[in-house]
Parts: structure tokens; C-alpha cells; sequence
């Protein structure tokens, strides 16, 4: 840090288990990833090129060069795996993957409906060549699952290998672990929070709001994932008790 200051919370330095920040890249230029790694790499702890932008993104092999050399895992949206599931084209994924030196993979069926025991499987299968996150939860608002589904489907992806797993939310932050208008399903995370080990669990907190509230629910090291790259900054001072939305958190008076 710049300077000193009391009454920080403490922040584990990279690579970190917990306090993890989650990235989402929706198509920055090089020059931006440039900017961005300037002010944000030590902050980043996972970066995110976001569901299929990959596809179409220009330089992509530049991109990830730059976010590898400053030591920031990087991997594809869900999304895309799912693109080439749907297309049974699972084996040129994994080529894709090696051609582009990609250690991370995220499995998702947000939008690909699959069987749960098949998500499971694909998950046994990437961990022989990745680190697997998988993530919980439809895209489609109108699809919601039980609490107690969310714990069972999660305690049966961390068995079959994956690392991390990642609460829904999309970029927007309106579905999966909250309501249509961006609140919390507070009974939902508090039942996976009493059954998932917090460090499992990367929560996708797009919203301000939603950063504040888990904060100040789960402390200053829980895991926050689809962070827009400008938010960063921003965020690790809602982390620090820097910002007046968490100002009085961490204070011990």
C-alpha cells in the first residue's frame, strides 16, 4: 500500500484461497488490458473472458499473454464451453484450451440444459487437463432452483473435482443468487454459506450493492467474481473499509 493506516482489515497476498477477485474482460482492447494491469493486476486474482467474446475478440492470444505475465489465471466463459458441448465438439475444446495455454476452465449449464450427473462427468473429465470452476445456477430467470438444490448440486461438483464454484448472478447480477431487481435471495446464500466452505464459493457480485451486502455479511475476504475491470479499485476499497459503504465495518470503536 501507499501508505499506513490502522484498522485495515487484513488482505492475504497473491495467490490467495480466499479474498479472491473474479474479472470479467467483455472485450477490452489490448492498450486497455494494458491500462488495467497498471492499476489492477494486484488486485485480480482470476480473470474472465466473458461467455463467447473469445470467439470474436481480436489479438486474443495477447490479451492472454498480458494477463499471464502478470500472473493472472485467465479462462473462457462457461458459455463457450457449452457452445461447443451442444455442438458435440467437447475434444476441440480441449484443444482450443491447450492451443491458447489456457490452465483455467469453467463448466457451466446456464443455458445448455444437461443432467446433473452429466455436468459431473465433464467436470471428472477437464480436471486432467485444467483447473476446474464450475458454476451453479440458469441464466434464466424464470428457473429457480431450491436451496437445498444449490447445496446438493454444489457439494456433488466439488466432489468430482472442481477448485471453485461460482454462485450465477450473469453479468448483470439479476438472476440465480438474487432477485430480479439485484437483491440477495438471502435464505439461499445463507444455506449454502452454512453448508459450503467459504472459500469454495465465488460469489458474482456485478452490482455495488451486492458487493456491500456480502462484505458485510461474509467479511472483507470473501470471494467476488464478475467484477467489471474499472470496479476493481473501487472494490478492494469496499474490502478496506475505504468507501462510505462499508466505512464503519472494520472500525474498532
Amino acid at each position: 500500500m501507499n501508505f499506513e493506516l490502522d484498522q485495515i482489515p487484513f488482505r492475504p497476498l497473491k495467490p490467495r484461497n480466499e479474498g479472491i477477485t473474479m474479472v470479467m474482460d467483455k472485450g477490452l482492447s489490448v492498450r486497455e488490458v494494458e491500462d488495467f494491469l497498471s492499476v489492477s493486476s494486484i488486485h485480480t486474482d482470476l480473470l474472465k473472458l466473458g461467455f463467447g467474446t473469445s470467439y470474436v475478440t481480436p489479438h486474443l492470444q495477447d490479451k492472454i499473454n498480458l494477463y499471464k505475465s502478470a500472473g493472472i489465471p485467465v479462462y473462457f466463459g462457461g458459455t463457450l464451453l457449452e457452445a461447443f458441448i451442444v455442438r458435440k465438439r467437447f475434444d476441440d475444446y480441449l484443444k482450443l484450451i491447450e492451443k491458447f495455454g489456457i490452465t483455467h476452465v469453467e463448466m457451466s449449464d446456464g443455458s445448455l440444459e444437461m443432467p446433473h450427473d452429466v455436468k459431473c462427468e465433464y467436470i471428472r473429465k477437464l480436471c486432467n487437463y485444467a483447473v476446474v470452476l464450475s458454476e451453479v445456477g440458469s441464466k434464466d430467470a424464470e428457473k429457480i432452483y431450491a436451496p437445498y438444490e444449490w447445496v446438493e448440486f454444489m457439494k456433488k461438483e466439488s466432489e468430482a473435482g472442481a477448485w471453485k464454484l461460482i454462485a450465477e448472478a450473469r453479468e448483470s447480477g439479476n438472476v440465480g443468487v438474487y432477485r430480479s431487481n439485484g437483491e440477495a435471495r438471502m435464505g439461499l446464500v445463507h444455506e449454502i454459506a452454512h453448508f459450503i466452505p467459504k472459500e469454495n464459493v465465488i460469489w458474482e457480485a456485478p452490482q455495488k450493492g451486492q458487493q456491500v451486502w456480502f462484505i458485510k455479511e461474509m467479511g472483507a475476504n470473501v470471494n467476488l467474481g464478475n467484477i467489471a475491470p474499472n470496479e476493481v479499485i473501487p472494490l478492494e476499497t469496499l474490502r478496506l473499509g475505504l468507501r462510505g459503504d462499508t466505512f464503519s465495518t472494520f472500525l474498532d470503536v
